[in-house]
């Protein structure tokens, strides 16, 4: 799909010199309609909104409903399925050692290390529709909603609903924020709300948008709250710059109706917050993160902290993700070639996702028209502050060793918008004469939503689908690519359950197990209450402990990395080994 949006591009480029006035009749009578429904604000939002809602409907009978398979998605899960379980954390199952898996706290309760903003969508999904699958749904139907919400507040109507179009078709439709469990839209919507709600605070004083403003934050805060830390700083300096240069008498006005209600939001959240992390952990300033952290991962985040004391490990797999592949990493960063080296994937992953070819060229156009000796200062300020908190949120990802597109997640309305910037001033170029740059302007959404329809023609073809991400070390997050899957784990899943009676699976790994893309060992809120439960292999003696226990279940022994997975009931196995244990060699 890469190379094709690389040739659509470039053919783009060439008509718009060649055949500057294509279309031009019918796409300018588009331009018009989409013009009397941008004037309708509210009704252009609600229209974005439910468009990715009714194009990922769509597209289900290609994509369907993700099965999940990162660690992180199936600790997302968790906390979507305990909230929908009305309850904010689990208790220690008394043979939790069986259950260990990453990203899991069972000390001093039962739980994800996440924050809970993902979580709530997901449970919102299960609760309503029964499955956590269209909580996702619903939040990148939001998300694009809000998206066109703040670019309203930031340009003109038409390009402010071209900009949700935009984020309908590269994000809310095919990437993995729509097409797995592992967040980003929630964090988006967060940021849009935020920075919608500034220009808006500043022209008309609305305490509406101050809490707008108040719930962006704290979304972001309960999803992102680190990278949420380098988004805030520079909107609260605005706001702040903003506060100072007022009147005495507005001031009085701006503290009553913008000033309050952001205290009381911060408040809330902060006691929120607070709250869940003593319910969870025990400790008010304690976040199960931490917890998590301390009591599995040695490894640091950031290159320039020492390694902690190796915890004990009761799982093989457990030790060599986090001894293995995370101790690499980490170790890559203390040198120049390596630390360069881990900034530049994450800084293609994160071009490959919110740009690609197609939104890439506004830019480069916009840059070779700047006339010579251009300065920063003719930039106007509404595009240096969106520039600026894009840099900033983009410093302190670059920070830790790990990276990923949806910790930019904050800045995605900020992205887009700054597309449309340079988007409105090519949209002026002229060569020759002629009207090059509208011709271009008009082809950039018409490539994205091309290409969107060769990728649902394409459907699973690997010729010109996006591949699942991350199916590989070397493959990037495009705005087409989805989530990782593992559909094995879901195949036997289905099969367990459509036993009669409950089911216990004791998994069993090769020793050259993919642990990152495939992990089995995940259950939900109420393990004894499930239909079926998974569990580690931990040999005879600890397994025959799980199967006392579980005595009215029916016991599996799942080859997870056979092809295809095998199931077999697991008395006639144990039986099969101790004959293999004890028959008498044969002479050579």
């Amino acid at each position: 799909m890469f190379l094709v949006e690389c040739c659509l591009v470039a053919a783009a480029v060439i008509v718009a010199v060649a055949f500057p006035g294509a279309g031009s009749p019918w796409l300018g009578r588009s331009e018009e309609v989409l013009s009397k429904l941008a004037e309708r604000r509210g009704l252009a939002v609600v229209v974005v909104g439910l468009s990715a809602l009714a194009a990922r409907l769509a597209v289900l009978p290609v994509l369907g409903v993700p099965a999940p398979a990162i660690h992180d998605e199936f600790g997302y899960l968790l906390l979507g399925d305990t909230f929908a379980h009305g309850r904010l954390t689990n208790p220690t199952h008394a043979m939790w050692v069986h259950f260990e898996s990453f990203h899991i706290i069972w000390q001093p309760t039962y739980t994800a290390m996440f924050y809970p903003a993902q979580g709530l969508i997901l449970a919102l999904g299960q609760v309503v529709f029964g499955h956590p699958f269209w909580g996702v749904w619903l939040s990148a139907g939001i998300m694009c909603a809000a998206i066109c919400w703040m670019l309203q507040g930031w340009l003109p109507p038409g390009w402010a609903l071209l900009g949700g179009f935009l984020a309908v078709i590269r994000l809310g439709t095919f990437s993995y924020w729509a097409n797995s469990y592992w967040g980003g839209a929630v964090t988006a919507i967060g940021g849009a709300l935020v920075l919608g709600a500034l220009p808006r605070i500043r022209q008309s004083r609305d305490m509406r948008d101050a809490l707008l403003m108040g719930l962006g934050f704290a979304l972001i805060a309960n999803s992102r709250p680190y990278e949420g830390a380098f988004f805030g700083l520079p909107v609260l300096v605005v706001l702040l710059f903003w506060l100072a240069r007022l009147k005495p008498q507005d001031l009085k006005l701006a503290a009553i109706r913008i000033g309050a209600p952001l205290v009381v939001m911060a408040i809330l959240t902060a006691g929120g917050m607070a709250y869940y992390f003593w319910r969870t952990t025990g400790n008010f300033l304690t976040p199960p993160y931490l917890v998590n952290v301390h009591a599995y991962n040695p490894v640091p985040y950031f290159p320039w902290q020492a390694l902690r004391a190796t915890p004990v490990y009761h799982h093989a797999d457990m030790r060599n993700l986090y001894l293995g592949m995370a101790l690499d990493r980490y170790r890559l960063s203390h040198s120049l070639g390596g630390m360069l080296g881990i900034e530049s994937v994450g800084l293609a992953q994160a071009w490959s996702f919110f740009l690609g070819p197609v939104l890439t060229l506004p830019f480069v156009l916009a840059l070779a028209t700047l006339p010579y000796g251009f300065s920063w200062r003719r930039v106007g300020r509404p595009t240096r502050f969106l520039m600026q908190i894009c840099g900033s949120v983009v410093l302190g990802s670059m920070l830790p060793v790990w990276s990923n597109p949806h910790y930019l997640a904050p800045i995605t309305c900020a992205v887009v918008a700054l597309v449309l910037i340079a988007m409105r001033r090519v949209r002026s170029l002229e060569w020759r004469g002629k009207p090059t740059g509208v011709f271009l302007t008009r082809a950039i959404p018409a490539v994205c939503l091309l290409l969107a329809i060769i990728h649902v023609v394409a459907g699973t073809s690997r010729s010109l689908a996006c591949p699942e991400w991350p199916s590989g070390q070397s493959t990037e997050p495009t705005w087409c690519s989805p989530g990782p899957a593992n559909r094995e784990r879901a195949a036997v899943m289905a099969q367990l359950e459509s036993y009669p009676g409950p089911q216990l699976a004791i998994v069993r790994y090769r020793p050259d197990h993919d642990i990152y893309f495939h992990e089995w060992v995940y259950n939900g809120a109420d393990i004894d209450g499930a239909k079926v439960i998974f569990a580690r292999d931990m040999g005879p003696d600890q397994n025959r402990e799980l199967t006392r226990y579980f005595k009215d279940r029916r016991v599996w022994l799942v080859e997870a990395d056979a092809t295809p997975p095998r199931v077999e009931p697991y008395g006639v196995t144990l039986t099969q080994d101790a004959t293999a244990s004890t028959a008498k060699p044969e002479r050579p």
